[in-house]
């Protein structure tokens, strides 16, 4: 299983990816070299948004589509979706 996340980071801005665990992965956000270079400097994040996909592929064309996507639009999708 594949999961989408959405990220708010302590300067509200937000950060989107993709990964096989989204516990570890916000844990490496928050505290860890491996988290994004974005992150690392705007802790702590905060997960707001996710979305199961059952392939790397379907879930890397949706966070790409997210990605393109206008800062009131990522926050409309955020509203509409699994809020955290």
């Amino acid at each position: 299983m594949y999961y989408l996340y959405i990220l708010e980071c302590a300067d509200k801005t937000l950060y989107t990816g993709i990964t096989t665990d989204l516990k570890r992965r916000l844990i490496e956000h928050n505290s860890s070299k491996l988290g994004a270079k974005y992150t690392c400097a705007r802790r702590p994040v905060q997960l707001v948004y996710s979305k199961k996909f059952r392939t790397r592929s379907k879930a890397s064309i949706e966070e790409a589509r997210i990605k393109k996507l206008k800062k009131s639009e990522k926050i409309e999708l955020i509203c509409r979706g699994s809020k955290f």
